[in-house]
């Protein structure tokens, strides 16, 4: 007997990194699912919103920060079965950006350096991710 199909949920996120080399991170706040865990900044692509517009949106939402659309690079992707649906989520890589990165909605963010990635507890959709970045920067 196979298993009812969970429905789908687009989230795109960001691989922000700064001139040294080092990756933004932002830990999910109390209150929220995953609560404490670290993620790359991103968000729910809406109806009729693209990845990149959706990308857009929540950097300037969450970060305070407004980044071209020509400055957001697709770069792997990850797609993991949670218990209620499954998300499929495009990550882009964005060196450059306009405005000072500020924390607006997460308990706290911070600047990591690749090959120190693992030492911050993710969810299961985003630590696949970390290899990738590790071995590109």
């Amino acid at each position: 007997m196979s298993e009812a199909p969970k429905p789908l949920l687009l989230v795109a996120a960001a691989a922000l990194v700064d001139v040294d080399g080092r990756v933004l991170i932002c830990q999910r706040p109390e209150g929220k699912p995953l609560a404490g865990l670290w993620e790359f900044p991103g968000g729910k692509v809406e109806a009729g919103e693209t990845p990149e517009a959706c990308l857009i949106r929540e950097l300037e939402e969450e970060l305070g920060i407004v980044v071209p659309p020509p400055c957001l690079a697709p770069f792997v992707f990850a797609s993991h079965a949670y218990e209620a649906f499954h998300l499929l989520m495009p990550l882009y890589l964005c060196r450059r950006w306009e405005g000072q990165v500020t924390n607006r909605h997460h308990a706290a963010i911070t600047w990591v350096r690749p090959s120190k990635l693992t030492d911050y507890p993710m969810p299961p959709a985003d630590a696949p991710l970390i290899a990738w970045l590790r071995d590109l920067l």
